[in-house]
């Protein structure tokens, strides 16, 4: 709720019959001005099931050693993801992908931000 919206919804409350006070509506206003960000922080904590993401890294080596030699010298990244809850120790985990994993990658991306692109703008 933005600042316009709760003016709207605290007017409203002081109109309605047996609703709230102007002054409560002021105080109710004041403490949503000061703490909008750590009642949104927490309402999201709250409806989380599963654990999120909280750190990605990434890097690009090149193997130096291989059971096949035509892959030594080749590129693969190495994504490294940090997940957990709050006030649990994360879980770390490693990925490792070669070139074509990449393209792989980077493609189901563009899928994924095409269905976006079509829903958001349909609505």
């Amino acid at each position: 709720m933005d600042l316009n919206q709760l003016e709207a919804f605290l007017t409203a409350q002081t109109k309605k019959q047996g609703g709230i006070t102007s002054g409560q509506a002021a105080v109710i206003a004041k403490f949503w001005k000061n703490h909008r960000a750590k009642i949104r922080e927490s309402l999201i904590n709250q409806s989380r099931w599963e654990n999120a993401l909280r750190n990605m890294s990434w890097r690009v080596d090149l193997k130096t050693q291989s059971k096949n030699v035509d892959q030594i010298n080749t590129p693969v990244a190495i994504v490294e993801l940090e997940l957990g809850k709050n006030g649990q120790e994360s879980d770390f985990l490693c990925l490792e992908f070669d070139e074509a994993k990449v393209n792989h990658v980077v493609k189901k991306l563009a899928e994924i931000e095409e269905s976006i692109t079509s829903l958001t703008q349909s609505t």
